[in-house]
């Protein structure tokens, strides 16, 4: 009877135990999600501008032209590039996104094929730092080829060999940024991107297509967690979404300065299919907007900034424009621009 009553304390004063234990992790993780939850709105919130030039823009203003084309096909592709009038010699890279799925929203082989012959360009890419089908070189070279990339040109996938550091200078985030190693072996980047809203970013554009897409897997990292962990989950965890947004930014700006402050590297934007979904995800939503059309700039903040404002312009973008504000995506075309990687301010000039 005893051994009973004393087996039934060290029972109770167990379970008291493993209860304040338990207690105490649930806090902690409260507080954690407090913390992040709350961490993750503040900061600057940045609202929706038009930075068409006008009668009315600023004297101060530095407009950068952005060409645009309403003919989304590949001669239209092909004469938005043509207008940049920019002739690049030596191994040409074409920087696109090969997609997570085959439903995802990419730019197909037959439509940039024409560009890749011109330029007889090297598509580019680079592997990612979460699950899925990009994240190691052989199965992402496989899916390159399945998909019929690698019939219409060679494909590199830039971080098959590791990482390139670049140094971020007027960076507020990032100290440093790690892009695939191959990216040295060529003489001029072509970043070709596919318009469309991002889970994180808001919106996925030229910026976005830059940084992330041009970064190793490693470096990935290092922007989702704004410089502090390579380690994709665990760092996002901590992460305030405007550090993100600005380590987009500033991991762009250091991949234009490695490219001869800018001179080596322009940029188009496909603005189709735009869903609120980045082409990372398999299985994205279906777009509920009308397509715009393809644009131009060797300025990637002019480019991102009209291409956004053609979104707030249209009578359908409802649901783009609140993913982007959802996520205060504009902050970064405000930071890309502080930094000084671009200019906000645009001329449109129509080639059609």
């Amino acid at each position: 009877m005893k051994k009973q009553k004393i087996q039934k304390k060290k029972n109770r004063k167990i379970r008291n135990i493993v209860l304040s234990i338990t207690g105490s992790i649930l806090l902690l993780l409260l507080i954690v999600i407090v913390w992040v939850a709350w961490g993750k709105n503040q900061g600057e919130q940045i609202s929706h501008t038009s930075f068409l030039v006008t009668d009315q823009t600023p004297s101060e203003a530095d407009p950068s032209l952005v060409y645009m084309t309403s003919d989304i096909t590949p001669e239209g592709l092909v004469r938005v590039y043509e207008a940049l009038g920019r002739d690049f010699d030596g191994r040409i890279a074409v920087k696109l996104h090969t997609g997570e799925g085959e439903d995802s929203f990419h730019l197909r082989p037959s439509f940039i094929e024409p560009l890749i012959d011109l330029v007889d360009g090297t598509i580019i890419e680079s592997n990612t730092a979460y699950g899925g089908s990009r994240t190691e070189t052989a199965v992402h070279m496989q899916l390159a080829q399945e998909r019929g990339f690698t019939e219409v040109a060679p494909v590199d996938i830039l971080d098959a060999e590791g990482s390139l550091t670049l140094p971020v200078t007027e960076g507020q985030q990032l100290k440093e940024n790690l892009v695939g190693s191959h990216l040295a072996d060529y003489d001029s980047v072509i970043v070709l991107s596919h318009f469309k809203g991002h889970y994180m970013g808001g919106f996925g554009g030229a910026i976005k297509n830059t940084s992330i897409g041009i970064a190793s897997s490693e470096g990935k990292g290092l922007i989702h967690t704004a410089g502090v962990l390579p380690n994709f989950f665990f760092g996002m965890l901590f992460t305030r979404q405007n550090a993100f947004l600005e380590s987009m930014a500033e991991a762009a700006k250091s991949v234009s300065d490695y490219e001869h402050d800018g001179d080596d590297i322009l940029y188009i934007n496909v603005v189709n299919n735009i869903s609120v979904d980045c082409d990372c995800v398999a299985n994205p939503a279906e777009p509920d907007m009308h397509d715009i059309g393809i644009l131009a700039s060797t300025d990637p903040v002019a480019l991102d900034q009209a291409s956004v404002d053609l979104v707030y312009a249209a009578d359908d973008g409802g649901s783009v424009i609140e993913r982007i504000e959802s996520r205060n995506g504009l902050l970064t075309l405000k930071h890309a621009e502080d930094i000084g990687l671009g200019s906000r301010w645009y001329e449109l000039i129509s080639i059609d």
